[in-house]
């Protein structure tokens, strides 16, 4: 790793954001499609694959952008799942009814943006305690998701749920609360040194009166503060729309957002530059910070397939347990999953802090090592979980694979990012060969043993 460290500083921006052309050296093959899927999604189908290498990598991300509406049916099951959800009144059970629709969509991308975004965002359930506010917001992050940066982050700044958590909501002309401009300065949009502490008290001020009514948000003209405030280098009677126009003019906006684009999608560390990042944010100026179109670049550049971002990523618990049902065609109980997920560090809707998940090696400790492989378990034995709507055995069957080297190695390219080592491959084989009388609880051991390895933890 500490080469690969040293290397990236030392990548030509020019090189790293041209377009990915596949030669014999960097293939356009199964293990960079399923890539691909893990970092754009979660995870690919045998089917998925298969039209993916009959394509161009720039093809097959463009058809991510405007993959196929939800199913009416998946829809309706979804939202009904939703709705007896929010009629409980419990947030705890909101995660169900996202996992459902994580697992079953067939618009990966948006919904690994809407997790982007959910962390950048962060809102938890605890201190909003609103499982209806806290739905609606879902549903902001999914519409703008892949939008513009301005309208979301418009958005956000009047979103119930934001401002319950962010003490918003109280922020009154006499007593400025500042707790969201500092958030919407320092976390949201522009990062640390880039604004000072009059800013804070300054940008405060716009949003007084900023206030939520029957569940609504709506602006109080007796507690506005309508002086001249002074924000950023420019002064002016601004109200909250003009002040958050005023934060992402700042040209430290783009760089702040493609930089976590990039430790999002590509790689988790090291720390990335201002100029391996600047053709990005130039870009994303350019487009109107148009988030959709730095996605897109960043999906179909030299460095996404490049050994630099290759298994360069902690998979998050969603990504571990979403990306092994969605590659094997899965499904399961969704409450049972996000409950699990909870257990083992990313409980949806239940971010740790303002700051959202710190990702990385933070996922990664000896508790959440074993309480990840013991949630693959859970979920392997699940009697709800169920593969192609049959048995693990049937689906491989389907797929024409019995040999059990063969099922094994195909096993270890749709679940690991690396390969498999000949002895832990010739382990599992054992292992498979040695429940001749239980093929099913063979093959769920396979899946099991490949779960508890370090390499899974990497996509």
């Amino acid at each position: 790793m500490e080469t690969t460290m040293q290397h990236m500083t030392e990548i030509d921006p020019q090189w790293a954001w041209s377009t990915y052309e596949p030669s014999p050296q960097q293939p356009w093959d199964a293990r960079r499609v399923r890539h691909l899927y893990r970092r754009a999604g979660f995870g690919a189908s045998p089917a998925e694959i298969s039209e993916a290498l009959k394509s161009t990598p720039g093809s097959v991300v463009d058809s991510m952008f405007s993959a196929e509406s939800e199913s009416s049916e998946f829809r309706s099951t979804a939202d009904s799942l939703a709705r007896t959800v929010l009629a409980a009144g419990d947030p705890k059970q909101l995660a169900a009814a996202w996992t459902y629709r994580l697992l079953g969509t067939p618009h990966q991308l948006l919904e690994k943006a809407v997790i982007f975004w959910h962390g950048h965002f962060s809102t938890g359930a605890d201190k909003v305690k609103d499982a209806g506010m806290m739905w609606n917001q879902n549903l902001l992050l999914r519409q703008h998701a892949l939008g513009k940066l301005a309208p979301l982050v418009q958005s956000m700044a009047q979103d119930p749920a934001m401002l319950i958590y962010l003490d918003s909501a109280t922020n009154r002309k006499s007593h400025p609360n500042e707790n969201f401009a500092r958030e919407l300065m320092e976390l949201f949009c522009l990062g640390e040194g880039n604004y000072g502490e009059q800013d804070v008290r300054e940008l405060a001020r716009c949003f007084t009166g900023w206030e939520i009514k029957n569940s609504r948000f709506r602006k109080n003209k007796y507690q506005q503060d309508t002086g001249i405030k002074s924000v950023l280098g420019q002064s002016g009677a601004f109200d909250g729309e003009e002040a958050v126009a005023i934060v992402l003019d700042q040209a430290a906006a783009p760089l702040f957002i493609c930089r976590k684009l990039v430790r999002f999608f590509v790689a988790d560390e090291p720390a990335l530059t201002n100029e391996l990042i600047a053709p990005l944010a130039n870009l994303f100026r350019d487009e109107d910070l148009n988030i959709a179109s730095v996605i897109s670049r960043i999906l179909t550049s030299n460095l996404f397939y490049s050994p630099h971002a290759l298994a360069r990523k902690i998979r998050s618990p969603v990504e571990l347990l979403i990306g092994l049902l969605r590659s094997l065609e899965g499904t399961t109980n969704a409450l049972m999953l996000a409950q699990g997920l909870e257990q083992i560090g990313q409980g949806l809707f239940f971010p740790p802090n303002v700051k959202g998940w710190d990702g990385g090696r933070a996922w990664i400790n000896s508790s959440t090592l074993l309480g990840r492989a013991n949630l693959v378990y859970r979920v392997l034995k699940d009697e709800h979980t169920h593969f192609a709507n049959g048995s693990l055995d049937r689906y491989l069957h389907n797929l024409g694979l019995h040999d059990d080297q063969e099922v094994v190695r195909w096993l270890a390219d749709a679940l690991l990012a690396v390969p498999l080592a000949t002895p832990t491959e010739t382990r599992l084989i054992e292992s498979l060969q040695s429940n001749r009388n239980d093929r099913e609880a063979g093959l769920l051991g396979v899946v099991n043993g490949m779960a508890t390895l370090p390499e899974f933890q990497l996509g």
